[in-house]
């Protein structure tokens, strides 16, 4: 009797994380057909305190057969052309909504040096310098963000930045830049 309880118990507590904390479903590094990292370095600070959002400033994807595709090249370009260890971003989100694994959660990234050490690196696929990305992509970063704070991959009161506010570049783009900045944990002037 007492086990059915502890049963039960189990159930509706694991039930109950179901239903308050529903992290986007990802696309593995097995299913985008990723190649095996150089090397895996954990993160010096986990959870770590900053999101950066980057763009890709490549053509965008809108299913997922093209979204793996543009991911496997984006790793080969990390790897061969910039002679990082793996893809440089943790995550990469697609125009087809759905989040593709880079290096994962509490990986150190090569995507801001600055902030490598102490990031998750979020790469909306695609340029949004002139144009904004998907609503379906944006609401993809919201749901990935929150379920990063949910299941502490982050912390509580993160840093939100844009790429560009850790080296001299235009990503992520200055519209997707301009969306992010309205967002409430949106950094300023991160340290």
């Amino acid at each position: 009797m007492w086990f059915d309880k502890i049963l039960l118990l189990v159930y509706l507590a694991s039930s109950f994380h179901e239903i308050t904390c529903k992290c986007p479903s990802m696309i593995s590094r097995e299913k985008w057909n990723a190649s095996a990292p150089v090397s895996v370095k954990p993160l010096s600070l986990n959870p770590p305190p900053f999101i950066v959002v980057h763009h890709s400033a490549t053509q965008s994807c809108e299913t997922e057969a093209a979204c793996r595709k543009l991911v496997k090249s984006i790793q080969i370009y990390h790897i061969v052309d910039n002679q990082w260890e793996d893809i440089g971003y943790n995550f990469l989100i697609g125009g087809d909504g759905q989040v593709y694994e880079g290096r994962g959660w509490g990986i150190h990234g090569a995507h801001v040096k600055k902030y490598n050490n102490r990031s998750l690196g979020i790469c909306l696929l695609g340029n949004y310098q002139d144009n904004e990305p998907p609503t379906i992509q944006i609401q993809t970063l919201k749901d990935l963000i929150r379920c990063a704070v949910e299941e502490n991959k982050t912390i509580d009161h993160y840093h939100l930045i844009g790429h560009r506010q850790g080296s001299a570049t235009l990503c992520p783009g200055e519209k997707l830049f301009r969306i992010i900045e309205s967002w409430p944990d949106f950094d300023h002037n991160p340290q």
